[in-house]
């Protein structure tokens, strides 16, 4: 099954939300018949690859260790998906009440958009309790998904369909170029994230039609607005993944059991953290299809503040 994503102008406009709903019929799944089926995590193996993890490079870590670490991460990756679907969701239904009185094709993409945003969240919202079975008391996702997405939806809709189209344009890079081939993961993480980017591989087409049909109606200084508010935005996920690579590195340390020196207590936050820049930030910020839809909306001055808010990102 090809599910590559398609870049929009793959079809003439009439059919681009119509192609989506076709996706959405041809690949619709049940989260307890196709995805979960009765199982659960089996904590022997990795939950998120080195190629989104980072591990390696933590030399002081015992391979248990390095592979619970991934776990912690793995837990995290999931929470956050279900964080952001949360304000996605939200943002969609707003998009079809726009094609309400209007483009029915568009209208009826956009609905079956948000109920697979739903249907999401709940998948994430199992995958929480399945590993909390498995590992010790004490995890906390610090990020509460309303308050986020009152936060989100606050900003123009420009950025908050920016942001979107990022966040789910590194769903399928992740997918394709991390989980896909790894065959040492755990089959039921590995499984929640192939149905995962099944759907979303038509989300990132619709993200984009939004995103230009908004941008469409804007003036130059509504633009400038939408680029202030995507960097503000960028911002404030980031103050989200400090919280909680804090959180994850305390939980670690009481995980294992054991005391780690200062030295590499420090070291073990500042490479959850780096992972998680890489994982929500920066991953999104280099793909190809991100940066061509990007660079075709936003002038060069914009592209460079856009590149400027995110260099200390990456050091």
């Amino acid at each position: 099954m090809n599910l590559a994503i398609e870049p929009t102008d793959a079809y003439p406009p009439a059919n681009r939300y119509a192609r989506c709903i076709e996706l959405s019929q041809r690949i619709r799944w049940d989260i307890d018949r196709d995805v979960i089926r009765g199982r659960r995590f089996d904590f022997g193996h990795d939950f998120l690859p080195e190629g989104l993890a980072r591990v390696a490079g933590l030399d002081f870590l015992a391979s248990d260790e390095r592979r619970l670490l991934t776990q912690v991460q793995g837990r995290t990756y999931a929470n956050m998906f279900g964080l952001v679907e949360r304000f996605i969701g939200a943002k969609m239904l707003e998009q079809a009440q726009g094609h309400a009185l209007g483009d029915q094709v568009a209208a009826e993409a956009l609905v079956r958009f948000i109920d697979e945003e739903l249907k999401h969240q709940e998948l994430f919202r199992r995958v929480e309790s399945l590993i909390a079975e498995g590992m010790p008391d004490g995890y906390r996702f610090r990020a509460q998904p309303n308050a986020v997405a009152k936060a989100v939806l606050a900003a123009s809709t420009w950025a908050v369909l920016a942001l979107t189209c990022h966040i789910e344009l590194f769903t399928q890079a992740h997918y394709r170029e991390s989980l896909e081939s790894e065959r040492a993961l755990s089959p039921l993480f590995k499984d929640v994230f192939l149905y995962h980017w099944r759907e979303e591989s038509q989300h990132a087409i619709l993200d984009e039609l939004e995103w230009r049909r908004e941008d469409a109606a804007l003036g130059q200084s509504e633009r400038d607005r939408g680029v202030d508010d995507f960097i503000m935005l960028v911002k404030s996920v980031d103050g989200i993944l400090r919280a909680q690579a804090a959180a994850d590195a305390e939980y670690f340390q009481i995980a294992c059991s054991r005391v780690f020196p200062a030295t590499q207590r420090t070291r073990l936050a500042e490479s959850l953290l780096a992972a998680y820049r890489w994982q929500y930030i920066l991953s999104g910020a280099s793909e190809a299809r991100f940066r061509k839809i990007l660079g075709s909306l936003a002038t060069a001055h914009q592209l460079r503040r856009i590149e400027n808010a995110l260099a200390p990102l990456a050091d």
